[in-house]
């Protein structure tokens, strides 16, 4: 199993990625996720892959729908090359509200069209590595054309992994069927992993004839830890505010279903809908908190992620940006932790 740091978006990030990703490199790190939230999740990599020889550099995520299939592969297909083979494109649906009224663009069907979008992209690459003419025509996505001018032309290493992020089963069993890797919502547990994440993966796989092992699983962990009982307590209250958020969605019910929790998701939804925020953390209760969350010793990180997730994902990271110079030590020590 694999350890990976987050890039954070705060501040001057972008002028600190390559340096950023270099310190994660030579700290032990296996790879190094951008995500997309007030920033673009593709121009840090840019600069991470001319500082870095090792880590692998991925998107956690990238917004699909707010961008043309050809968009993407191009940045991809340009990641993929300056970083000689080291990119992974972590895709995301985002939510209908964002993708419509943020983005300004169309949301239906969302798994359907993402299996069309990364049909559509795979045809892109081919195209590129082949000189082949273009001619996709799916059910949302139309490429017909790519002329000489507009063309990068081949690379030494084009098999770029594709990966999504998803928390329901539609998804899961899309990434069973066309992708190279499921990203975990950070808002789960090992319960609902193999009730819920696996089986789905495994028909996907099924009904397109792979082995689900060739879908790589990737999680982000919340993690509860730190010096004094007031600090452990900040966090802990932190994260059940979190949970209580994330499971007064509809959607991300599931992960309550999995532990038989789901009637609390739909007084949590209630509360969400009558604004009564301050009173949906105390439904969170400690039972929750511990399946959602690692909470152990500073030292004792490393062992315990080892022991929560091994055997269950491939990759796995601590919900917490990478900062050189800010917690050195407890990096340091959570990488030892999972050798």
């Amino acid at each position: 199993m694999k350890l990976d740091a987050n890039l954070g978006t705060g501040g001057d990030y972008l002028k600190r990625a390559g340096a950023t990703t270099r310190a994660a490199e030579e700290m032990g790190f296996s790879g190094l996720w951008s995500s997309e939230t007030q920033h673009d999740g593709f121009l840090p990599l840019a600069l991470a892959a001319d500082a870095t020889e090792k880590v692998s550099l991925g998107t956690s995520i990238a917004v699909a729908f707010s961008r043309s299939p050809m968009e993407v592969a191009q940045a991809a297909w340009d990641l993929q090359a300056l970083s000689e083979g080291r990119f992974i494109l972590g895709l995301g649906t985002q939510v209908k509200a964002h993708v419509t009224r943020r983005f300004s663009m169309p949301f239906d069907r969302p798994a359907p069209r993402l299996r069309d979008y990364i049909l559509a992209l795979r045809a892109i690459w081919h195209s590129f590595q082949t000189g082949e003419p273009l001619k996709y025509e799916g059910e949302f996505y139309r490429h017909t054309l790519l002329t000489p001018f507009f063309d990068p032309g081949p690379i030494e290493q084009p098999e770029i992994p594709v990966h999504i992020a998803g928390v329901n089963e539609r998804l899961a069993t899309l990434a069973g069927e066309v992708c190279n890797g499921f990203h975990v919502h950070p808002f789960h547990s090992p319960e609902y992993v193999r009730r819920t994440v696996l089986p789905a993966i495994e028909r996907g796989a099924k009904q397109a004839g792979r082995s689900p092992e060739s879908v790589a699983l990737v999680a982000s962990a919340f993690v509860i830890t730190g010096e004094g009982e007031q600090k452990i307590t900040k966090q802990r209250e932190a994260l059940r505010s979190q949970a209580a958020f994330y499971a007064s969605t509809p959607s991300y019910r599931v992960v309550l279903e999995a532990h038989g929790w789901g009637e609390v998701g739909e007084q949590l939804s209630g509360l969400a809908r009558d604004k009564k925020w301050d009173e949906m953390p105390a439904l969170i209760t400690d039972e929750m908190l511990s399946a959602f969350t690692v909470e152990t010793a500073p030292e004792e990180v490393g062992p315990a992620l080892k022991e929560r997730y091994e055997g269950l994902v491939d990759r796995v990271s601590v919900y917490l940006p990478f900062v050189p110079g800010e917690m050195d030590d407890f990096w340091q020590a959570t990488i030892g932790g999972m050798r």
